[in-house]
């Protein structure tokens, strides 16, 4: 049973944070190149707006903003998710690989598929998927060991390893290809929010509608898991079993961001330690906390880096590493 005091504690972060990303929502629609003036945001939400005042927020913004939320969440609900199975404080979709392999399975798919592009946008996220499985395989396979299970600093390690092998494997693929698609691989690979059409939005919701609710629900088997496995399996825990299962979501939550995002590494990492930090250990407790908590940290990200320089501004991805690399140097000192 969790303690009423640990509950109230959580709902007022939530809070917090929600009235933190509504706020970064509303910086975020006024500022960029084309300036909307605070003062005319709620006439134009209201339908009030001039048509250029409408074009900024409903074709420019608004998708950019809530694309970028949602990618944010299913980012740290992964790395959550990958932290708890493994146990191990460093897993996290994009240190481990996995965003690598969804990266490579997207590039192929651009280059070498002639596809509508009206049907491109909803095949995205189940080519990253396929992709980001298939690496999640490999990397599940060399890190176990059939004596001793699951190796949770060798899974950290074998990553790492896959996500370098797979990096040279996109280097001869943009070597090879067109300049114009080229510039697109490039800008997935820094992290650059390039999904910014109400299509993607739709794309990525069913995911996100089936997959959250789901993670939530398995909370509790995440606590059972971050026990040792003689414990957990005392208590009647297939341990395999959820742990494949939880890999599985982990794997198409991250599939499903990156596939409209880019590449963006460490707000899987960052956001859930610090939920852990905020609310503790379970994850009935910190789950939730870790999902606002990562929407809030892309969107600053971007809101962020898109109005340091004009017009393109500096990729989501590279503004997520400048904070999270720091803080996974510090995890690797500390342990």
């Amino acid at each position: 049973m969790i303690h009423p005091a640990a509950i109230r504690k959580q709902r007022l972060i939530l809070c917090l944070l929600v009235a933190m990303t509504a706020a970064v929502v509303v910086i975020g629609m006024g500022l960029g190149y084309a300036s909307l003036s605070y003062d005319r945001l709620l006439p134009t939400l209201l339908g009030q707006g001039t048509f250029k005042e409408e074009f900024v927020l409903f074709s420019v913004r608004l998708p950019r903003l809530l694309i970028t939320w949602l990618a944010g969440m299913a980012l740290a609900l992964s790395g959550a998710i990958l932290q708890g199975i493994t146990r191990n404080d460093l897993a996290e979709p994009g240190v481990i690989g996995i965003n690598s392999g969804a990266g490579v399975a997207i590039a192929l798919f651009f280059l070498f598929v002639p596809i509508e592009p009206g049907s491109f946008v909803y095949g995205l996220p189940v080519v990253a998927f396929l992709g980001a499985m298939l690496t999640a395989f490999f990397i599940y396979a060399f890190s176990y060991k059939k004596d001793t299970g699951l190796q949770p600093v060798r899974l950290v390690l074998v990553g790492i390893g896959f996500s370098m092998a797979l990096s040279g494997v996109m280097i001869v693929l943009i070597s090879s290809a067109e300049r114009q698609k080229v510039d697109f691989i490039a800008k997935w690979l820094a992290g650059n929010i390039w999904g910014t059409d109400w299509p993607f939005i739709w794309a990525i919701l069913p995911w996100m509608a089936l997959l959250i609710p789901f993670a939530l629900f398995k909370a509790n088997r995440l606590n059972l898991l971050a026990l040792n496995e003689p414990v957990a399996i005392g208590v009647g825990l297939a341990i395999e079993k959820e742990r494949l299962v939880l890999l599985l979501t982990a794997v198409a939550l991250a599939a499903a961001a990156v596939s409209v995002t880019g590449g963006i590494a460490f707000i899987g990492l960052l956001a859930p330690h610090l939920a852990k930090v905020l609310v503790g250990p379970r994850h009935q407790l910190n789950l939730p906390v870790s999902i606002v908590l990562g929407g809030f940290l892309l969107l600053v990200a971007d809101t962020v880096g898109r109005n340091l320089v004009d017009p393109d501004g500096i990729p989501a991805g590279i503004m997520a590493a400048l904070i999270g690399a720091p803080y996974f140097l510090y995890l690797l000192w500390k342990k």
